[in-house]
């Protein structure tokens, strides 16, 4: 080979390897840039259960891009104050908001949906009808209409019913109670003579405790623990019919979620389920010591009564016929939510419910 020969092939192949280079290079800046986005949550920093998966979704989020995506959460009150997250969003003043989609369904029923409806789906349930039926692909099809992207990102699991200054034995006991409730369980308990009151959480004590509400209802053991409602209203109910498997949401500004790397997009997304899973295995974690503390400490577990329950039911009936009358949207998904939530109680009522069933009688007998 001549020497002319030599160079000139030696240079297509070294402008070869610098075209890969430059093609390489840009490639990898563009999937993997840096980045940094703000979410705002609607809780304080001392409900470590709530406002942590937040934390723990960021975390994920951090860790798998090497840091490349850092996503910096502020809590309730920092930015804004903590029912105003989604706004926060829906405008771009921050890029993320982990919230409660239900704090906003007095702008649209549907919003209700994104958290629980009354009598609504436990937590395996919704997890079952947001990952595998219809309910990611409905929801932000309504929630593109505000401006947002949703991903479900945390879950209490069936909450308690709330505690009382009084007893609550008959419907007439109701009548006239000020009751800090969330979502549209205020709406539906309305119609029973409780006028209700929607506080956000670090504000429920104050209230509670100055008699502004006669009854507030939270989560459930380890976060009511926390914010001390056991010192100012004794008697603590169950079941919270309104919220029998709430999730809570990561909801992204529209815009800015679109021109996410794709890359990006599917690392959060799988951060927000990470974080679903974890919030939930805390809560199972916790719930259980935190209960024996409190009755330890006082606290008269009640639970609603059937006439109560029923009556409530009833409630929950009438009002999702009157708003699927006037809203399509809510009548959609409300239609594909309950085909589905009448498959699957057929199922659970075969195996998890004999199983657990069988084994608290074990636990009373002194066998387990």
């Amino acid at each position: 080979m001549d020497r002319r020969s030599f160079i000139r092939k030696a240079g297509l192949a070294g402008a070869g390897a610098a075209a890969a280079s430059s093609l390489a290079a840009p490639a990898i800046a563009q999937s993997m840039p840096k980045i940094t986005w703000r979410c705002t949550s609607s809780f304080p920093k001392a409900l470590d259960t709530i406002y942590g998966a937040a934390e723990t979704m960021a975390k994920f989020v951090k860790e798998t891009t090497d840091g490349n995506f850092e996503i910096q959460v502020f809590a309730a009150g920092e930015i804004v104050p903590g029912l105003q997250a989604a706004d926060a969003a829906t405008a771009g003043t921050v890029e993320l908001a982990h919230t409660a989609s239900y704090y906003y369904w007095g702008k649209d029923p549907v919003y209700a949906f994104g958290t629980a409806v009354p009598f609504g789906l436990n937590y395996r349930q919704q997890n079952a009808w947001y990952y595998y039926g219809n309910g990611n692909t409905l929801m932000n099809e309504f929630y593109a209409t505000q401006g947002l992207y949703g991903m479900p990102c945390g879950n209490t699991g069936a909450q308690m019913g709330g505690w009382f200054r009084k007893e609550i034995n008959t419907l007439d006991d109701l009548k006239g109670l000020k009751m800090r409730i969330g979502g549209m369980g205020g709406k539906i308990i309305e119609k029973l003579g409780v006028v209700p009151q929607q506080i956000a959480g670090g504000d429920i004590y104050p209230a509670l405790e100055k008699g502004t509400i006669d009854a507030c209802e939270w989560v459930g053991p380890y976060d009511d623990e926390k914010l001390g409602f056991q010192k100012v209203a004794p008697y603590y109910y169950y079941p919270g019919w309104w919220e029998g498997g709430p999730v809570l949401h990561t909801l992204a500004n529209l815009a800015k979620w679109n021109e996410l790397p794709k890359a990006y997009q599917a690392i959060l997304e799988t951060a927000c389920r990470a974080a679903n899973a974890d919030m939930m295995a805390n809560y199972d974690f916790k719930n259980p010591a935190a209960i024996k503390r409190l009755v330890q400490a006082g606290a008269q577990l009640r639970p609603f009564s059937q006439e109560i329950l029923s009556a409530c039911y009833d409630a929950a009936m009438g009002t999702y016929a009157e708003i699927n009358a006037v809203n399509p949207m809510f009548k959609k998904i409300y239609d594909d939510q309950q085909a589905f939530k009448k498959d699957a109680y057929l199922w659970a009522q075969l195996t998890e419910y004999n199983f657990d069933t069988f084994m608290m009688i074990q636990q009373r007998a002194g066998k387990l």
